[in-house]
């Protein structure tokens, strides 16, 4: 093989290099397949039980990231002050028990809409303290230079498994039954757990040392109040994640509805967003630095034309065709968010910030779902991916030019240049 090849693959996967990422990657690429079978497998259930409801599928978004609202900083409280692989441990074995009882429910044939609610609930509060310990615990398996590359690996596994989950939760559910899929996610959500017990028995190659003066929920958020470069990625998340990150709920609804197709269609709706997506993420993996403003908000704008266009895609082919470049955009955006987070704050400090950003991020779907479902209901499908693009646009051009202002003001009050 060509030595340029081999440097380059090298600079793609060199978070690979430490033994702990890969204990812990392989643990991760089977818990996010169980989350992305189960998310399509509910996702679609909702749609039977509701016949077809967009509002109803945004309130099961709503109440499966609300729980980010309520105790979002407390999740990320925890994630600096105990061991997060014994978090991470913990977390799994949680969601494998909540998804268990829901799958038996759904088994007997005695599910009700608000016994899904219920669930999505319990499954976010698990989540809720998952999330923030595990972003932060890439700081902790491998050294700062390969940060970054953890974090886009990380993603990449992510969408490894978005392309595989959806496409194979709808074969099982056109073969099987909902049921039989949610049962399944319960056993393969033990994966983590597994991977974490592994790594408590192994040194860590970063491990974060709290300090005394880092205080604690208040103490966090007087910190980033202080960074004007962290609240512009909080605002920019918080539209951009609540109006355009919905795609488990207007692809859904697009295929159903628009294209009046079944859940095999679906999952290969979200199979094609997943392969961009996966892209894009070994793409941000290469960073070796923080990220700028600017490359975060352009690919944000790219984000809000792909998800435009997408809503005008006449037939199923020319939608999965489309949207290969939004996910793309998708999660250039969104690593580029979350890396300017990681690496720009203090290492005591991280789950806490990083738990403010997930609130930001995760939770906005709880206020902006039902809204979007609405939306839908009463303009269809399409309208709800055109109102995502329209903001992803709107808003990072918003930021961009107040930042500009911002530098305009700043230089006409320097010496020798303030005006008479």
């Amino acid at each position: 093989m060509s030595p340029v090849i081999v440097s380059q693959l090298q600079r793609t996967f060199r978070a690979l290099a430490y033994p702990g990422f890969r204990v812990y990657a392989a643990g991760q690429l089977v818990g996010t397949l169980a989350f992305w079978l189960q998310t399509t497998a509910v996702s679609w259930l909702v749609l039977e039980l509701s016949g077809n409801s967009g509002t109803a599928l945004g309130w099961t978004l709503a109440l499966q990231f609300g729980p980010y609202l309520l105790f979002g900083l407390q999740g990320g409280q925890i994630a600096d002050r105990f061991d997060k692989r014994r978090i991470l441990l913990l977390c799994s074995l949680g969601s494998a028990a909540v998804t268990a009882t829901l799958g038996a429910v759904v088994l007997t044939g005695h599910i009700e809409l608000w016994m899904i609610y219920v669930g999505m609930f319990a499954f976010g509060s698990v989540a809720v303290i998952e999330g923030p310990a595990r972003q932060a615990f890439y700081s902790e398996l491998v050294d700062t230079e390969a940060l970054p590359n953890a974090v886009g690996l990380g993603s990449a596994i992510f969408n490894v498994s978005r392309i595989s989950g959806p496409a194979l939760a709808g074969l099982l559910i056109a073969f099987t039954s909902t049921g039989t899929v949610i049962m399944a996610c319960a056993a393969i959500f033990l994966g983590p757990a597994l991977a974490c017990a592994v790594l408590l028995r192994r040194e860590l190659s970063n491990p974060v040392r709290r300090r005394a003066d880092s205080g604690g929920v208040r103490s966090a958020l007087r910190y980033t109040a202080a960074r004007p470069d962290i609240l512009a990625v909080l605002v920019v998340s918080l539209l951009v994640s609540g109006f355009t990150f919905n795609f488990a709920l207007t692809l859904s609804m697009l295929a159903r509805t628009e294209f009046e197709t079944g859940a095999d269609s679906y999952g290969l709706l979200l199979t094609a967003l997943a392969v961009g997506a996966l892209t894009g993420s070994l793409a941000s993996g290469r960073r070796t630095g923080r990220p700028s403003l600017n490359t975060m908000l352009l690919s944000s704008v790219l984000l809000g034309v792909g998800t435009l266009v997408v809503g005008f895609a006449p037939s199923l082919w020319s939608a999965m065709i489309l949207l290969a470049p939004t996910g793309f955009a998708m999660v250039y955006y969104a690593q580029a968010a979350n890396q300017r987070v990681q690496m720009g704050v203090r290492a005591d400090y991280r789950g806490r910030v990083l738990s403010l950003y997930m609130l930001v991020f995760l939770g906005s779907t709880a206020v902006f779902a039902p809204i979007v479902g609405w939306f839908m209901e009463l303009y269809g499908a399409r309208a709800g991916l055109w109102l995502g693009g329209l903001i992803a646009i709107i808003v990072p051009v918003a930021v961009a030019l107040a930042k500009r202002e911002q530098i305009r003001r700043r230089a006409m009050v320097l010496p020798g240049k303030a005006m008479p």
